[in-house]
C-alpha cells in the first residue's frame, strides 16, 4: 500500500538512515564493535571490550556535560569463533561496523586511530583498536585509559573534530612571544626537556627560535583542576573535558585549527556535527549502563530475485543472465546457499538454495538463470517468494541476503515485511523506469542500491554485481574488479590492465556480447604467453567467453585485443582477480559518496580509499565517473593533495567535490591506476593523523619520568612497492532533487585549506593550492588576501583587517600551487618581532565568495647579538611551562599594533603550475607591484 511505502520514507527521512550509529534520548545505540578474524578467539577479549566501553560511557557523559553516552552495543565476532554461546546477527556485518578490532596495523602499530578525512563535523569511516592495545596493560601508560582514549578517537568517528596536539609542530611562538607547546589547553602545565638526558631543554632553533625536535613538552601528572582537552591529552586522569570557547587554544597549529576555523570542540560537536540537531538537553541523575549483545555471522546464504516481466524482453534479459553469470562464477563466495527466485505478475522458485562447493555448483547455478521474459510486474511477489527461500535453511530469513533485479514501476506495499525480516535487500534499479523506491527498500534493511543504465557497452550491471561481495575482514578470500570496459559498434577493442604482486589468482577474462561471437579474442601475457580464441570457454546461450588463468598470473602488464568487425554490437571485457596467497593482503579500493541523496543546494564529495590492509597507497592516477540516468556522465579525477574536498596530503584517500546540481539517480564508478615508474613511485607510504596521542612521560611532582618508547613503526618498512597495479570500483547510487521551480545552484570557490605562510630573509612566501570557479572545478576569478597582527581581529572580522593589492594576480587552475611574495619593511620601534597572521578569500565570476581560508601566521625574527655576559637562552622563557596571563596578551596585542603604523610592502608575485605529482614545476611569470596597507 502506499501509505506504507510514505510511512517508511518518512522515518528514513527523519533519522536520515535506519542503519547506522543512532541517538535515541541522550544514549547512543547500533554502535557494532567488529573484531577481525584473526584475532584468535578470547573469551577475556570480550570482556575487556566491555570494560572500555562502559567506562567510556562514563567518561563520554562528563565530558559532554551530562548529555552522551552509550546505551547499546553489538559485538560481532568472526565466523571461526566456536567456543562461545553467540546469537545470530540479522543486518550487522563487518563492513559495518564503526569500530574494528584488529592486528597491528602497519602504518600504526598499536596506536589507536580512526579512519577520518571528511570536512569538520563530518562523521568519519572508523576506528581501528589493536587486540594488545585493549589486552595489555602496558598500553596504558603510552596512551592513558582506554576508556578514555576511546572517546577521543569516538570525537574523530562522531561529530568530525581533529587532533589537538601535533607531532610534526610541537612548538609554536605564543601570542606573546614566549615559545608554547602544541595542545589545549594553555592551562596544562609541563616541563620543556631534553629527550635525552631529559634535562631542561636549551636547544633553540635559530632560524624560527623555537625548541628543535630534540626537545619534548611532558605534562605534569598532576594539574590545578580538572581541565580540557580529551582531544590533546586523554592521559592526563584530571583532563575530563573538551576545549570550549572559555579554554580554547586558538593559537596552536593542529589539525582542528586547521580544519575546523579555529573553533573549539564543544563548538563543532553541538552546532556542526551530526548531533547538532538533536538539541539533546542535560540528562537529570545518572546515566544507565550500556547493554551488551555479542553476535556471530553464518555463512552467507542469498537469493537472486530476478524480474522476468515483458519490459525485460531483449537486450535487458540478456544482460541480467550475464552480469548474474559473473556473479555465480566468479564472486560468491565458496560455501555460500545461493538460490534464484523469477517474477512477472506471480513469482518461482527456479532454483532452491545450492550450497557453493567446487566450479560444478556454480555451473548447475548458471544453467538456471532465465533467459525469457513476459508479462506484467510485481516486485513484492518476488521478494515474498525469495524471503519463503530463504526460511528453507533454517526457518528464518535473519541476517540472510537477497539480490533484487527490476526493471518495472510496481507498487511497492511490502516494506514493512522487508524490514521485519532481518534480512539484507540489495536493489539493483534496471534502466530509467525502475521503481525509485527500490532504494528505500535497501535503506530500511541495510542493503545496498544500485542504478544501472540499459547501454550495453557500458558494463554498469556487470559491475554492480561484481561489487556484490561480502566480508569478514579477511579480504585474502574476496573476488577484486581489476578492470571493465565495452565499445558498441564494429571494431577492435584493446587495453592493458596491470597485475600486481598482490593478487594473481583466479584471475579471470570475461567477454562478453551482443549477438555474433567476435571473430577473435587475444590475451597477451608480461611475458609474451598467446591465450587466444580456443583457450576460452564459450556459452551461447548467455553470448558469453571466459578464460581463468591456471595458478597465479603473472605480475605486469597484460593486454587484450577483441576484434569485431563483422557485426554491430556491443562488446565488453571484465578482469577480475583474488588475492595471491592468505599472507599478502591485496590493495583495495572503495568508492562512495559523502551523501546518498541531496537537495542540490550543496554540493557532494567522492571519495575513494585506495589501500594496502589499511596502509595508504598513493601517487595513483584516480578517476571517477558519474553517470545519470537520463544519460548525461561526468569525469573528475580525484586528487591526495590536502586541499579543496581533500582533507589530507598523501594519505590515500582521493578526493573531489561533484558540483552538478542537475535532477536524477547516478551511478558511480572508479578507474585506480598506477604505472611503476621507479623505486619511489606506486608505493605505500605513511601518513598519520586522527590518533590518540603517545604520551612520552610526566613530571611527576617536579621529577621527570619517561615512559618506555613507543614501539617503532619503520618508514623504510612503509615503503613495501606495489608496483603497477589497475584496480576498479563501483560506489552506491545516489540520487539529486531540486525543490520544484528553483534553478540549480551555482557554488562559490572552495575554501582554501592550505595556506601557508613562511619568511625567508626579508622575504614573505605564501602558498596556497588554487580553488576553482565551482568549489574544485574550473579556474576562479580573483584573489583577496587580508593580513592582520591580530588573530581574533582577523577571525571575526575579515574585511577589517589590511588588504593586500592583488589585482595584478590571475588565478591559476583548480589544483595548481600559488605562490605569493613579498618584501616588507616595518617601523617597529622596540618589539623584537612582528607577527603577522594572512587569510585568503577566492571570488567567481558570479562574484560569489569562498570562506575565508585557514589563518597562516609568519613571524620576522629579529636577530639577537649575545653580549659576553649574556647566553642566548635568556632571550626564551623558561622550558616549565604554565598559564598565561591573559592581561600579558592583550598588552603585547595593543603595543604590536601600535608600533605597526605604517606598512609598505613591495610584492613579488611567483607563479607555479602544478604538474602531475613527480613532474618538475614550470615557473611561468614574475609579477611587481607595490601595495600601501
Amino acid at each position: 500500500m502506499a501509505s506504507e511505502a510514505v510511512a517508511v520514507l518518512l522515518l528514513v527521512f527523519l533519522s536520515g538512515s535506519t542503519f547506522g550509529i543512532k541517538l535515541e534520548g541522550n544514549g547512543y545505540t547500533d554502535v557494532l564493535i567488529a573484531i577481525n578474524p584473526v584475532v584468535p578467539e578470547n573469551p577475556l577479549l570480550i570482556e575487556r571490550i566491555k570494560e572500555m566501553m562502559s567506562n567510556a560511557s562514563s567518561v563520554l557523559f562528563t565530558a559532554t556535560e551530562d548529555k552522551f553516552y552509550f546505551e547499546e552495543i553489538t559485538i560481532l565476532v568472526p565466523p571461526n569463533w566456536s567456543q562461545g554461546d553467540y546469537g545470530r546477527t540479522k543486518t550487522e556485518t563487518y563492513e559495518k561496523a564503526k569500530i574494528i578490532i584488529n592486528e597491528e596495523n602497519r602504518a600504526y602499530g598499536d596506536q589507536p586511530y580512526t579512519l577520518q578525512y571528511g570536512q569538520c563535523g563530518s562523521e568519519s569511516r572508523y576506528i581501528h583498536l589493536t587486540t594488545k592495545f585493549i589486552l595489555d596493560d602496558e598500553l596504558i601508560k603510552l596512551y592513558g585509559p582506554r576508556g578514555k582514549v576511546l572517546v577521543h578517537e569516538w570525537a574523530h568517528l562522531r561529530w568530525g573534530v581533529y587532533d589537538e596536539f601535533d607531532d610534526g609542530q610541537p612548538f609554536y611562538k605564543g601570542a606573546h612571544s614566549d615559545i608554547q607547546a602544541t595542545r589545549c589547553s594553555l592551562e596544562i602545565d609541563g616541563k620543556i626537556v631534553n629527550r635525552i638526558n631529559h634535562t631542561n631543554c636549551t636547544h633553540i632553533d635559530p632560524n624560527n627560535k623555537i625548541y628543535t625536535q630534540d626537545c619534548v613538552f611532558l605534562a605534569d601528572s598532576e594539574q590545578w583542576e580538572n581541565t580540557a582537552s580529551l582531544m590533546s591529552y586523554p592521559s592526563l586522569h584530571t583532563v575530563t573535558r573538551f576545549c570550549s570557547n572559555k579554554t580554547h587554544n586558538s593559537e596552536a597549529p593542529n589539525a582542528q585549527n586547521r580544519m575546523c576555523d579555529n573553533r573549539d570542540v564543544m563548538d563543532v560537536i553541538f552546532t556542526s556535527s551530526v548531533d547538532a540537531k538533536a538539541n539533546v538537553q542535560p540528562l537529570k541523575g545518572p546515566h544507565p549502563a550500556p547493554r551488551f549483545t555479542v553476535m556471530q555471522r553464518g555463512q552467507r546464504v542469498v537469493c537472486l530475485v530476478l524480474d522476468v516481466s515483458g519490459s525485460m524482453r531483449g537486450s535487458r534479459i540478456l544482460q541480467q543472465q550475464q552480469a548474474a553469470s559473473l556473479f555465480l562464477t566468479t564472486i560468491v563466495e565458496d560455501n555460500s546457499y545461493v538460490g534464484i527466485v523469477t517474477f512477472t505478475k506471480d513469482a518461482k522458485t527456479l532454483k532452491p538454495l545450492t550450497v557453493i562447493h567446487g566450479e560444478e555448483s556454480r555451473t548447475q547455478l548458471v544453467r538456471y538463470l532465465p533467459s525469457e521474459a513476459n508479462g506484467g510486474t510485481d516486485i513484492c511477489k518476488g521478494l515474498k517468494k525469495g524471503f519463503e527461500e530463504l526460511r528453507k535453511d533454517n526457518g528464518n530469513t535473519m541476517g540472510d541476503e537477497i539480490i533484487l533485479l527490476t526493471d518495472g514501476e510496481s507498487e511497492l506495499n511490502c516494506s514493512s515485511e522487508v524490514k521485519e525480516s532481518g534480512a539484507i535487500v540489495n536493489t539493483i534499479a534496471l534502466g530509467p523506469s525502475a521503481n525509485k523506491e527500490l532504494k528505500m527498500l535497501s535503506e530500511i534493511s541495510g542493503g545496498k542500491y544500485f542504478y544501472a543504465s540499459e547501454n550495453l557497452d557500458q558494463t554498469e550491471l556487470v559491475n554492480v554485481f561484481a561489487s556484490l561481495t561480502t566480508t569478514n575482514g579477511d579480504l585474502t578470500h574476496q573476488t577484486i574488479l581489476l578492470d571493465s570496459s565495452g565499445m558498441k559498434g564494429k571494431g577492435i577493442l584493446n587495453g592493458t590492465v596491470s597485475v600486481d604482486h598482490t593478487v594473481g589468482n583466479k584471475t579471470t577474462f570475461l567477454v562478453l556480447h551482443e549477438s555474433q561471437s567476435p571473430e577473435d579474442i587475444e590475451i597477451k601475457s608480461p611475458s609474451g604467453q598467446i591465450y587466444d580464441f580456443i583457450d576460452f570457454q564459450h556459452s551461447s546461450i548467455s553470448k558469453m567467453h571466459s578464460l581463468v588463468i591456471q595458478g597465479t598470473a603473472e605480475t605486469g602488464d597484460w593486454t587484450y585485443t577483441i576484434k569485431n568487425t563483422l557485426s554491430d554490437q556491443y562488446v565488453t571485457i571484465t578482469i577480475t582477480s583474488c588475492a595471491v596467497s592468505d599472507a599478502i593482503p591485496p590493495v583495495t579500493v572503495k568508492a562512495h559518496m559523502s551523501q546518498q541523496s541531496i537537495d542540490g543546494s550543496k554540493p557532494m564529495l567522492v571519495y575513494a580509499e585506495v589501500n594496502q590492509k589499511g596502509v595508504p597507497v598513493i601517487l595513483a592516477d584516480v578517476m571517477a565517473t558519474l553517470k545519470s540516468d537520463s544519460g548525461d556522465q561526468y569525469q573528475l579525477q580525484l586528487l591526495d593533495n590536502g586541499a579543496g574536498a581533500d582533507a589530507f596530503r598523501n594519505d590515500g584517500i582521493y578526493s573531489r567535490y561533484f558540483t552538478t546540481s542537475k535532477k536524477g539517480r547516478y551511478n558511480l564508478k572508479v578507474k585506480v591506476q598506477r604505472k611503476d615508474k621507479g623505486k619511489n613511485n606506486g608505493q605505500v607510504r605513511l601518513k598519520r593523523h586522527s590518533v590518540a596521542p603517545y604520551v612520552p612521560g610526566y613530571v611527576i611532582k617536579g621529577k621527570v619520568v619517561m615512559n618506555p618508547p613507543k614501539p617503532p613503526v619503520s618508514e623504510d618498512d612503509l615503503q613495501a612497492d606495489v608496483g603497477s597495479f589497475t584496480r576498479t570500483a563501483i560506489g552506491e547510487s545516489f540520487s539529486v532533487s531540486l525543490p520544484p521551480g528553483v534553478p540549480p545552484p551555482n557554488f562559490p570557490p572552495n575554501k582554501i585549506t592550505d595556506l601557508n605562510a613562511e619568511i625567508e630573509e626579508d622575504k614573505v612566501m605564501l602558498t596556497w593550492t588554487a580553488p576553482g570557479e565551482d568549489m574544485d572545478q574550473g579556474t576562479a576569478d580573483s584573489y583577496e588576501i587580508r593580513v592582520s597582527m591580530d588573530l581574533e581581529a582577523l577571525r571575526a572580522s575579515f574585511s577589517g583587517a589590511h588588504l593586500m593589492n592583488t589585482s595584478d594576480i590571475r588565478p591559476l587552475k583548480a589544483g595548481s600551487t600559488e605562490e605569493y611574495s613579498f618584501l616588507s619593511s616595518y617601523i617597529i620601534n622596540a618589539e623584537p618581532e612582528t607577527v603577522m597572521f594572512f587569510a585568503v578569500r577566492s571570488c567567481d565570476k558570479d562574484s560569489l565568495m569562498s570562506d575565508m581560508s585557514n589563518v597562516a601566521k609568519a613571524t620576522k625574527i629579529v636577530p639577537f647579538v649575545p653580549t659576553t655576559t649574556t647566553p642566548m637562552i635568556s632571550q626564551y622563557p623558561s622550558p616549565n611551562l604554565k598559564r598565561s596571563s591573559g592581561s600579558n596578551v592583550v598588552a603585547v596585542v595593543v603595543s604590536v599594533i601600535g608600533t605597526a603604523a605604517v606598512i609598505i610592502a613591495v610584492l613579488v608575485v611567483t607563479r607555479m603550475r602544478l604538474n602531475r605529482p613527480g613532474n618538475t614545476p614550470n615557473f611561468t611569470e614574475t609579477q611587481i607591484s607595490t601595495s600601501f596597507l
